[in-house]
């Protein structure tokens, strides 16, 4: 059975019945008196002096109760702990994980950036290597081309007469000629 009060108007609820009452004032003030002098349960006074069995009753129902209390408390703050415990080891493995990622992510990219950096060096002394031999060999054939003109130049000759080679040379240098003739044995092939 519920009852709902709104505004002087009183609904009851009974067994899925409904009824509406219409208060009126005299009837307000009448319930009013009703209920100041019925005296209720909770309004009745609270015994000071209790008998001694009373007392020490109270006294272990109160102990036990805050004994539950307190391990109620402490069976939900250790409950809590353990939860904490988990979470951090989570946290930390995680942490690990993602610093072990970027640990290897940093090695990859200081070795791609090593390589590429040796890659550039190898490219440019490698140019400069070959300006080196370029500039090398330019020298070199000015120098032979300034030695063969300075120094002088050979002509020569060759005859074959059986298994001989009559070989002469001339070699000029400036005004000076030298003339070389000898004549080579072949070697005999079987």
């Amino acid at each position: 059975m519920g009852c709902l009060y709104s505004k002087g108007n009183v609904r009851f609820n009974k067994n899925d019945e409904i009824y509406d009452i219409k208060e009126t004032g005299k009837q307000q003030q009448e319930e009013k008196k009703k209920k100041k002098l019925k005296p209720s349960i909770s309004s009745k006074p609270f015994p000071r002096y209790l008998p001694k069995k009373a007392q020490n009753a109270r006294k272990i129902q109160a102990w036990w109760r805050g004994t539950l209390v307190r391990r109620t408390l402490l069976r939900a703050a250790l409950s809590a702990w353990i939860i904490q415990c988990w979470w951090r080891k989570i946290l930390a493995k995680r942490q690990e994980k993602n610093r072990l990622m970027l640990l290897h992510w940093m090695a990859q990219e200081t070795r791609a950036c090593v390589l590429i950096q040796s890659w550039v060096r190898m490219l440019r002394i490698r140019q400069y290597y070959c300006r080196l031999c370029y500039a090398t060999r330019v020298i070199q054939m000015s120098w032979r081309w300034y030695n063969c003109h300075t120094r002088g130049f050979f002509q020569g000759t060759y005859e074959l007469e059986g298994r001989k080679l009559r070989l002469q040379l001339d070699i000029f240098l400036g005004s000076y000629v030298c003339r070389i003739s000898d004549c080579i044995p072949l070697p005999i092939k079987n």
